[in-house]
């Protein structure tokens, strides 16, 4: 999978990985989807970004959690 709005530059934002080199990071993007704010909100927040940039900030991070093992408690 190829993604090319997200970037990964070691002199922003601690090297974390962000949309299209600007210092907003995918992990607020998705955190804020998971507190329930829709699409325009967070667009009028970020009003430099794009509604692509939230979709594939979301396909970047389930792609990540693909790749790896996150270790959950049992209820």
């Amino acid at each position: 999978m190829k993604f090319t709005r997200i970037t990964v530059e070691a002199d922003k934002m601690g090297g974390v990985p962000c949309i299209r080199g600007l210092r907003v990071p995918v992990a607020t993007v998705v955190a804020m989807v998971a507190d329930g704010l829709n699409e325009r909100q967070i667009l009028e927040a970020y009003q430099y970004l794009e509604p692509e940039d939230i979709k594939e900030a979301l396909r970047y991070a389930a792609e990540a959690v693909r790749e790896r093992a996150i270790p959950l408690t049992s209820p």
